[in-house]
């Protein structure tokens, strides 16, 4: 492994010189395989890195992670995927091995965000993950290793210019880190805290009962919110994340950005959505907007001009908001994570209706008598973790 790596700009082209090195003069724990991974590139591969192996090391399965300009899209766990999970991540025609099942639901989360992502892998890359990165858009991938095949399906990607590394997974950074802002050194130590089911133990609601799923979900949405930039909330579900709410000033519009998204993800699952009847050959990314039109609250008017007849064989009839709501209603089991308190039960009134039955926050408000109250009058669990967990 190199000492260096030059970039081709910072993050953006008038930023040069840039490059990645280690201040001590050891090598780079990173090797690139292809390719030529610019700096926000790494960025997102080396923050993506973490979350997905702490995410293993909490729950014992293959991890995988979408990530976006320094935050994850979406993040997943190696978990047995349904048959209509497997369809609306449109992986329903392929073999999944348990970390191309994590690579497919990380993406699949949240589809809109995830086009053009950094991936990354707790394993070594396997085939089947390969196939399934080889088929959608995506800058690149970080992981410990490739299999012989694997490597030979990615490198044969974006005309062969797409962005492979290795890491090395036996390294550990220094335990205290350093970052420049506008010529000002900032120090300090490194977020080393643990993220386990110790951190659920303190449930502050009537309602006590935590399912291990529920506690798998919990962690899952504390670990990504460990490496998503603040302000942030996270919904999780089945072993992976459904709404990620990144980098907002106010905890409400966290809230409500990430619960939009796994509102969507719940209405992807609909019969209607299911069985939308796209014309044969549509290209991905088409097909991804328009579901997220069709489940806007424009899909009316979209569905009555011809733009239509270029998507689907037939036209279909939008999901009115009475149905969305009645599907939506019945949803349950979701969990939520924050990366601080919450100042007011609002937040609880907007997760509720996303299904949240389950909460993991660090507790602290001077107003976590009215938080508690209103988690009581839905019957969810809230644990205080005790823990902040923000990051910049």
């Amino acid at each position: 492994m190199a000492k260096e790596l030059m970039l081709k700009y910072g993050c953006n082209p008038n930023q040069k010189p840039a490059r990645i090195f280690m201040k001590d003069g050891s090598n780079l724990p990173v090797e690139v395989l292809n390719g030529r991974p610019g700096y926000i590139n790494f960025l997102d591969a080396l923050n993506s890195w973490q979350l997905v192996r702490e995410l293993k090391a909490a729950c014992g399965l293959p991890a995988a992670a979408s990530f976006k300009h320094v935050s994850p899209a979406g993040a997943a766990l190696g978990v047995d995927l349904p048959e209509t999970i497997r369809k609306i991540c449109f992986v329903d025609d392929l073999e999944l091995s348990p970390l191309a099942a994590a690579y497919a639901t990380a993406r699949g989360a949240d589809r809109m965000s995830s086009y053009g992502d950094f991936a990354a892998l707790s394993d070594i890359c396997d085939e089947q993950t390969a196939r399934v990165l080889k088929r959608e858009v995506s800058d690149g991938v970080i992981a410990p290793g490739y299999t012989e095949k694997a490597l030979e399906i990615l490198k044969s990607k974006r005309k062969g210019t797409y962005n492979i590394i290795r890491i090395d997974p036996d390294y550990r950074p220094n335990p205290v880190e350093h970052k420049d802002v506008f010529g000002v050194t900032f120090e300090q130590g490194r977020n080393e805290s643990a993220i386990g089911p110790e951190l659920l133990q303190n449930i502050v609601t009537k309602t006590h009962v935590l399912p291990d799923s529920a506690k798998r979900d919990l962690l899952l949405s504390l670990i990504a919110l460990k490496y998503t930039q603040s302000n942030s909330v996270c919904y999780a579900q089945g072993g992976r994340t459904i709404g990620v709410g990144a980098g907002q000033q106010s905890r409400i519009h966290c809230t409500r950005l990430a619960g939009d998204k796994a509102d969507k993800w719940l209405l992807r699952q609909h019969p209607k959505v299911l069985e939308l009847p796209f014309h044969e050959g549509i290209r991905r990314p088409d097909r991804d907007n328009t579901i997220d039109v069709y489940l806007s609250d424009d899909a009316k008017g979209v569905l009555a001009d011809g733009a239509w007849q270029n998507l689907f064989t037939v036209r279909p009839n939008p999901l009115t908001r009475e149905e969305k709501r009645e599907w939506l209603n019945r949803q349950a089991g979701v969990s939520l994570g924050s990366d601080a308190f919450f100042p007011f039960g609002d937040n609880i009134e907007r997760a509720h209706q996303s299904g949240v039955s389950y909460i993991a926050q660090p507790g602290g408000s001077i107003r976590d008598d009215n938080v508690i109250e209103t988690c009581d009058k839905y019957g969810m669990v809230m644990a205080f973790t005790g823990l902040r967990l923000f990051h910049h």
